[in-house]
């Protein structure tokens, strides 16, 4: 009887292990930074329609995850021909705001001071991140975009499947949901990467995003 009990237990553990493992977004191939691609002359340019642009972010710990977004400040793409050819976005990291817990909750003022403080991505001194088009590239017959993700100060070069459309005076990026190792940006507060002995008390260094920006042709 012990004998069965163990085998389903076993199993079950196999299962969910396998659940979590098919369910996690995969991270995005993160290398070091490279130059940016240029525009030609033929190319259409596009100014980034903030208030329609937006990434959503999810950060998970042993007990739990919590869930947000945050704004773009500006940015600027260009369409040759119905393919992107460059773009430079700036993230606006002091509109990153908490979603899964209700503003007048007062846990919800405390993860969100705690997210703008240095413990994580100190917004005081790093108002805004960046990024910028490296490449883009079909693979397996997904558009994969590359480019250079700058956080704190820290840049790396960051490659993710998009859907990039354009539609008469608009185009749009669209992110399927990855992750990024908040380590590799020196996101220090609570990573296994930099401290040890924090137990269950430790907070997943994988960041999971997904992007979506809207931007319209320059008049």
């Amino acid at each position: 009887m012990k004998k069965g009990f163990f085998t389903i237990l076993a199993l079950a553990t196999m299962t969910l292990a396998f659940t979590s493992c098919k369910d996690k977004a995969k991270e995005a191939v993160t290398t070091e930074a490279v130059v940016a691609v240029e525009k030609t002359d033929v190319s259409t340019k596009y100014l980034v329609n903030t208030s329609g642009s937006t990434i959503m972010w999810t950060g998970h710990k042993p007990t739990g995850s919590h869930n947000g977004t945050i704004g773009l400040d500006s940015g600027v793409l260009t369409m040759n021909n119905g393919t992107l050819e460059s773009g430079t976005f700036l993230i606006d990291m002091t509109s990153i705001n908490v979603s899964d817990i209700p503003v007048d909750d007062k846990n919800h003022a405390k993860l969100l001071g705690h997210l703008k403080s240095p413990d994580f991505f100190d917004v005081e001194q790093y108002p805004t991140s960046g990024f910028e088009v490296t490449k883009v590239e079909t693979v397996d017959g997904k558009t994969m975009l590359s480019g250079n993700l700058k956080l704190k100060n820290v840049e790396n070069n960051i490659t993710i499947p998009v859907t990039i459309s354009q539609d008469g005076e608009s185009a749009t990026i669209t992110s399927e949901t990855f992750t990024i190792n908040r380590s590799k940006w020196n996101v220090q507060y609570g990573s296994k990467s930099f401290f040890d002995n924090l137990g269950d008390k430790f907070i997943n260094d994988d960041i999971e995003l997904k992007i979506n920006v809207v931007a319209n042709k320059k008049a």
